[in-house]
């Protein structure tokens, strides 16, 4: 995807004017559905194991850490190959794991190992499916339809959030948990049905391919070297710490401050979805423009941590719904922006690298802070835990403010 000169740009196109990305679409939306469905699914049942949030932060941090250590080599990976190809390889590893939950929970087998196993699994697939899908998106849209496609990316995930965590519910209850899991095998298997009807091809001219750690070292001197993509990450991180993780946290919240169910669970994750939702929409309609997004971003961390404050002593379901469903827009907010941020601002040819760190930020950071929060919550209590989160973020959130100007 070309670069033009001038990175101001206030030119708004939709992505679904793109013949390519509309035939994505649906394939985003099974895919994304099914996912939340097996992650409400994992969560709920470390809950119904263990009764303990540090287990509930456990699982979490399984499903999230791989990214860690994973995403960077398959952000490497994703600039060599074609990456609807590696999609359809990693969807398939999706349904493979739940496939896998259904039948162990059928026969009886399913416990604590086999849940932290499958989660890790999961981990894993997520950690090549993100930088690989990251990849695809420019793809499949020109420079002017790029927020728009990564807004409505962002509504997807978050529309599934609702959708996927309502379905879990209503299988757990009206039918069982193997059926639910092979649910989410079938809904995978739609996705790859319309993900094959995808059809892009390689750049005929492609740079040599350097050894895989050459390859890393480049993409962390030019991370190093670019001041404004190191503001960009930093923020990113920030919010992976304090907003995400009270996200994955919310089956450990749903017990302590509510002493609720899985139908409990899923009103808060829905009400999560909801504030995801709005805050696709504001960034859907965004330009292309970085300073306007940056702002953006700083504005809505502060309001995020101040939110954080007084969350702890909810215990009413409908305020602690109204409460994640703003730490959630914001969250969704700052986590879209800094994606678009980051895509607008990389050289081509280290795209799939630095989206590669982005996705390391946004998806592990929440790893370290689930188990982070989940264990001193067990000790302290979710109200001392989360105040301290807020309070620490305010001061590194100015402190990133002050350097606003590295994006010019």
């Amino acid at each position: 995807m070309a670069k033009p000169d001038s990175l101001e740009s206030n030119k708004h196109k939709s992505a679904l004017s793109e013949p390519l990305f509309l035939r994505y679409f649906p394939s985003s939306c099974f895919s994304t559905i099914s996912g939340w469905l097996v992650r409400f699914l994992l969560g709920w049942s470390a809950w119904e194991l263990t009764h303990s949030a540090l287990w509930v932060g456990v699982v979490a941090g399984a499903m999230l850490f791989p990214t860690l250590l994973l995403s960077p080599i398959f952000g490497i990976i994703s600039d060599r190959i074609n990456p609807r190809n590696g999609l359809l390889i990693t969807v398939s590893v999706h349904a493979l794991v739940a496939g896998i939950a259904g039948l162990t929970y059928l026969f009886g087998w399913f416990t604590l190992p086999w849940l932290i196993l499958l989660a890790t699994l999961l981990g894993a697939a997520s950690a090549a499916h993100t930088p690989i899908r990251l990849a695809l998106i420019p793809r499949l849209v020109t420079r002017d339809a790029l927020p728009s496609a990564i807004g409505y990316s962002a509504i997807i995930f978050n529309t599934s959030r609702i959708l996927g965590p309502a379905l879990g519910a209503w299988l757990i209850t009206q039918t069982s948990m193997p059926m639910a899991f092979f649910t989410a095998v079938l809904l995978l298997t739609i996705a790859l049905v319309f993900l094959l009807s995808v059809r892009i091809t390689q750049p005929e001219e492609r740079r040599e391919n350097s050894p895989f750690l050459n390859e890393l070292k480049a993409g962390f001197s030019y991370v190093k070297r670019h001041r404004g993509i190191r503001l960009i990450l930093a923020f990113t991180l920030i919010n992976g710490l304090l907003g995400r993780t009270v996200i994955e946290l919310l089956p450990a919240l749903s017990g302590k401050l509510l002493n609720g169910d899985s139908r409990t669970l899923a009103t808060l994750t829905a009400a999560a979805g909801v504030g995801s939702i709005i805050g696709g929409l504001i960034v859907s309609r965004q330009s292309g423009n970085e300073h306007r997004l940056l702002n953006l971003v700083m504005g809505s961390l502060l309001l995020g941590a101040l939110a954080l404050l007084g969350i702890g002593q909810l215990d009413e379901l409908s305020a602690l719904c109204a409460a994640i469903a703003c730490i959630s827009m914001i969250t969704t907010i700052v986590g879209t922006c800094s994606q678009a941020l980051t895509q607008l601002v990389v050289d081509e040819d280290y795209r799939g690298r630095v989206m590669s760190l982005w996705a390391v930020l946004a998806l592990g950071s929440p790893a370290i802070g689930t188990l982070a929060m989940g264990a001193l919550a067990d000790v302290l209590g979710f109200p001392t835990v989360l105040t301290a989160f807020a309070l620490l973020s305010i001061p590194a959130v100015l402190f990133l403010y002050k350097r606003r100007n590295w994006l010019i």
